[in-house]
C-alpha cells in the first residue's frame, strides 16, 4: 500500500495529472457521454399500467410509495390477489420495493419469459444487422439461464443495458444482509461471467454467501448481487463524474429501505460502486451497520467523517491494484475525493492480501474475501487489519470500547 504524501508539489503534480486525464477523456469520449438517454420503456409501461389497475374494486397505490405502505398494501391481500398482480403487472411487481421478496422473485421470472419471446423474435428480425441479431441471441440466453427455478431474481429492467439484482440465501430469515455494489461496465450481460467468474456481481455475491457461512455458521445470512442501477460504460467522463453514482443512490437506498425485517446490513463496494456508496451514505437508513469499499477511485469525500453515516466505513486495496495511480481529488466535478485507504481519510483500513488485482477481491482463498465475508457475517472480532497493528479492530463489537467508527 502506498503513503499518503499531502506535500505542496505532490498536490500540484496530482491536480496537473488530473487536468491530463480530463482532457483525453473530453478529446476521446465528448462530454455527449455525460447525456446518454436511459430508457426503461418496458418497465414505464408496466408502470403506467399498475396506475391505471384496481384490486378487489380498490385503485392500486402510487409504485414509488414508501416502502412500508406498499408492504401493508400487498399483506392485505390475498394470496391469489397477490400472484394476479404480479401476473399482470410483472415488471411493475418485480421491481416494487415494499412488495414481498418471494412475489417479486414469481414476477421477475414472469417477465424474463416475456422478455425471452422478444429477444427470440429479435434474433429472426432481418431489420436487424447481423450483430444485433447476436446480441438479441445473447440476450436471450441470459433471460433463459435466469428463469432457473433456484435463481431469486429480486430486480429485472430489460431495457437499454438493463439492470438486475438477485439474492442468495433466505431474505426474509436473514440476520444479516450483504449488498454487493459492482463498478463500471456492469449490465445484464455482464452479470455473471465464466471467465473471470469472481468480477461480476453474481460471482462476487456466490463467493461472500459461501464466505460468510463459513465465517458464521450459526448466523443466517443472504447477500444481494445488486446491479440495478446504470453504471458507467468504460473509463469515460461517467465514471469520472458523480452523476450515475447519484442516480445509483437513490435506487440503493430504495433497496435498503424496502428490505424485509430489520437485519443489519452491511454494503460491499467495489471500484465506481464505492461512488455510489459514498454518495448513498448519508440518507441510508441506520439498519446499515457497514460500508467497506475496495479498489475505490474515491467517496466523493475528503475524509469518513464527510460520509456524515453512523455505518462503520471499512476500506482495502490491492497491492496490484491500477487504481492507486488515479489522481485522488475532485476538480470541477471530475475525480472523487480523497483515497478511502489513506490515513487521513478515517476508514478501518483491511488487508486485501492474495486480492488479484482490481477485479479480484471476491476471489476465493484471499484475505479481502475473508475479511469481507466476516463483515458481513458480524464476525468483527476476525478481521485481518492492513497493517502489523490491530488499528481497523479497534472498538468494535465485542470489545472494551465497543462502538461505532
Amino acid at each position: 500500500m502506498t503513503s499518503f504524501d499531502t506535500s505542496p508539489q505532490l498536490t500540484a503534480w496530482r491536480a496537473l495529472l488530473a487536468l491530463a486525464v480530463v482532457f483525453v477523456m473530453l478529446a476521446t469520449t465528448g462530454w455527449t457521454a455525460v447525456h446518454r438517454h436511459e430508457g426503461t420503456t418496458a418497465l414505464k409501461a408496466s408502470l403506467t399500467a399498475w396506475e391505471r389497475g384496481r384490486v378487489a374494486g380498490r385503485q392500486l397505490p402510487d409504485p414509488q410509495a414508501a416502502p412500508a405502505r406498499l408492504s401493508r398494501f400487498f399483506a392485505s391481500l390475498t394470496a391469489a390477489q397477490r400472484a394476479r398482480l404480479a401476473e399482470r403487472y410483472p415488471l411493475a411487481v418485480g421491481n416494487m420495493n415494499g412488495a414481498p421478496a418471494a412475489l417479486r422473485y414469481r414476477a421477475n421470472r414472469i417477465a424474463l419469459q416475456e422478455q425471452i419471446g422478444v429477444e427470440r423474435a429479435r434474433t429472426r428480425d432481418e431489420r436487424l444487422s447481423p450483430a444485433g441479431q447476436y446480441e438479441a441471441g445473447r440476450r436471450m440466453h441470459r433471460f433463459e439461464s435466469m428463469t432457473d427455478r433456484d435463481r431469486q431474481i429480486l430486480a429485472f429492467d430489460p431495457d437499454g443495458s438493463g439492470r438486475v439484482a438477485e439474492v442468495f440465501g433466505d431474505l426474509d430469515r436473514a440476520e444479516r444482509i450483504s449488498v454487493v455494489v459492482p463498478g463500471v461496465d456492469t449490465a445484464l450481460l455482464t452479470f455473471q461471467r465464466t471467465n473471470r467468474r469472481y468480477s461480476a456481481p453474481v460471482g462476487m455475491a456466490e463467493a461472500l454467501y459461501a464466505a460468510e457461512r463459513e465465517a458464521g455458521p450459526t448466523t443466517p445470512t443472504a447477500v444481494i448481487a445488486w446491479a440495478d442501477y446504470t453504471s458507467p460504460a468504460g473509463l469515460g467522463i461517467d465514471s469520472a463524474t458523480a452523476m450515475r453514482a447519484e442516480r445509483g443512490a437513490v435506487r440503493l437506498n430504495a433497496l435498503v429501505r424496502g428490505l424485509p425485517g430489520s437485519s443489519p446490513v452491511a454494503l460491499f463496494c467495489h471500484s465506481y460502486g464505492s461512488v455510489v456508496c459514498g454518495v448513498a451514505a448519508d440518507a441510508l437508513p441506520d439498519r446499515v451497520a457497514d460500508i467497506a469499499v475496495a479498489g475505490s477511485p474515491g467517496m466523493r469525500v475528503e475524509n469518513a467523517g464527510q460520509l456524515h453515516t453512523d455505518a462503520r466505513v471499512w476500506a482495502m486495496r490491492d497491492a496490484d491494484d491500477w487504481v492507486q495511480d488515479v489522481p485522488y481529488l475532485e476538480l470541477g466535478g471530475l475525480g472523487h475525493g480523497e483515497d478511502p485507504v489513506a490515513s487521513g481519510f478515517g476508514a478501518r483500513v483491511l488487508s486485501a492480501r492474495e486480492a488479484r488485482g482490481h477485479g479480484g477481491y471476491f476471489e476465493p482463498g484471499t484475505d479481502s474475501l475473508r475479511n469481507f465475508a466476516d463483515i458481513g457475517a458480524g464476525a468483527y472480532d476476525s478481521v485481518r487489519c492492513a497493517g502489523d497493528d490491530d488499528a481497523c479492530r479497534e472498538g468494535l463489537p465485542g470489545t472494551t470500547t465497543a462502538g461505532r467508527a
